[in-house]
C-alpha cells in the first residue's frame, strides 16, 4: 500500500519556551524557516521571533499577536525538516510528499493551507501576525470599555454539545457566552464576556460538570471577535491564493474546505470566507478529525510544538496512531 499521509497542525495554546529549536539546531530547512520569519516580522514583536520561540520570555511568548505567528513558523519549520527527512525537497508539494489531507486546529488552519499550497510561507505569516494582533486588539477594547470587565473562555470536561448549549442559554443572561470549541467527546469550550463565563462554571457544576477557565486574552471563535474578522477579512481579500492541492479540513464546516466555485464564488473566495468565520464560530475538530479519518490515511503526523492534537486524536478516534512531530 502507497504511503497516505494525513498532516496536523497544532493551534494557540501549544506553544512554549524552546518550541521549534531542536529542529533549528538539526535541520537546515527548519532553520532557514526561522531565519525567515525573523526578517520579515523584524522587531515587531519586540524581539526576533526565534528568540521569542527558544528563550521566551514565556509571559511575551504566550500573549496572542506572539504566540500565533511563532506557532505557525514553528510548525512549518519542522515541516520543511520533515520533508527532508522523507527525502523530498524543501519545497515539495503535498502530493509530492504523499500528503492527501491537512488539518489544523484553529490558527492552524492557516498551517494546513500553506502545506495544501493555498499561499506561500511569507503571505501565511503576515496572516496570522495580523489575526493575532486583531485578536489581542479586541480582546483589550473589551477590557477597556466602560463598564466591561473583558472576555474569557471556560472548558467543559465531561461535556455534550448539547449540555454545552444549555449551560450558554442558562448563564448567558443579557452577555454573550456560546459554544467556542468542540474538541473530543467531552471536552467543549465556551466562550463570552467575564460575567457569562463565571456563570457558566456554576452551571456546569449543577450538570454535573468540570468548568476550567482557560488562559486566554479574550472571548474567541464568539460574536466578540467581530472586530477582529472584519480586520482579517480586509487582509484576506488582498492575499494571493490558489486552489489546494490536497484536502484540507475546515474548521468551520466540519468537513472539508470547498473544492469547486459555486453562486460566483470561486474556490479562493470560498477560503477567504470560513477564515473570516472562524474568528466567531465554534471550531468543530473533533467532526474534522472523523472526517479526516473516512480518507483512507496510512500514517498521521503533528506537526511542532507539543503534542495536543495527539492527545485528542486518543479521545476522538482510539485506533488512529499519530506520529508526533515535536522534536526531529
Amino acid at each position: 500500500m502507497s504511503t497516505a499521509r494525513i498532516v496536523l497542525c497544532p493551534g494557540q495554546g501549544a506553544q512554549s519556551v524552546g518550541m521549534g529549536k531542536a529542529w533549528h539546531a538539526t535541520s537546515a530547512e527548519a532553520r532557514a524557516i526561522f531565519e525567515q520569519a525573523d526578517r520579515i516580522l523584524g522587531s515587531r514583536l519586540g524581539a526576533p521571533l526565534s528568540q521569542l520561540c527558544f528563550e521566551g520570555p514565556a509571559e511575551r511568548l504566550n500573549q496572542t499577536d506572539a504566540s500565533q505567528p511563532a506557532i505557525y513558523v514553528a510548525s512549518v519549520a519542522s515541516w520543511r525538516g520533515m520533508l527532508a527527512g522523507w527525502g523530498a525537497g524543501a519545497q515539495s508539494a503535498a502530493p509530492e510528499a504523499g500528503v492527501v489531507a491537512t488539518a489544523g486546529l484553529s490558527l492552524g488552519e492557516y498551517t494546513a493551507l500553506h502545506l495544501a499550497g493555498v499561499f506561500e510561507f511569507e503571505e501565511g505569516l503576515e496572516l496570522v501576525a495580523l489575526r493575532g494582533r486583531a485578536m489581542q486588539d479586541a480582546a483589550d477594547a473589551i477590557k477597556a470599555a466602560d463598564g466591561a470587565p473583558g472576555s474569557g473562555m471556560v472548558a467543559l470536561i465531561g461535556a455534550t454539545e448539547a449540555q454545552a448549549e444549555e449551560v450558554c442559554d442558562r448563564a448567558r443572561g443579557s452577555e454573550v457566552l456560546v459554544s467556542a470549541n468542540f474538541n473530543a467527546p467531552g471536552q467543549v469550550v465556551v466562550s463570552g464576556s467575564i460575567g457569562a463565563c463565571g456563570r457558566a462554571a456554576t452551571v456546569a457544576a449543577e450538570l454535573g460538570l468540570r468548568a476550567a477557565a482557560l488562559p486566554v486574552a479574550g472571548a474567541f471563535h464568539s460574536p466578540l471577535m467581530k472586530p477582529a474578522a472584519d480586520r482579517l477579512s480586509d487582509a484576506l481579500k488582498q492575499t494571493r491564493m490558489k486552489p489546494a492541492q490536497c484536502a484540507v479540513a475546515s474548521n468551520v464546516t466540519g468537513q472539508g474546505h470547498e473544492t469547486t466555485g459555486s453562486a460566483g464564488r470561486t474556490v479562493e473566495d470560498s477560503i477567504r470566507v470560513r477564515l473570516v468565520e472562524q474568528l466567531t464560530m465554534p471550531v468543530r475538530w473533533e467532526q474534522n478529525c472523523r472526517w479526516l479519518a473516512g480518507l483512507g490515511g496510512t500514517e498521521w503526523h503533528e506537526l511542532a510544538p507539543s503534542k495536543t492534537l495527539a492527545g485528542l486524536m486518543r479521545r476522538i478516534e482510539k485506533g488512529t496512531k499519530v506520529q508526533t512531530h515535536d522534536e526531529p
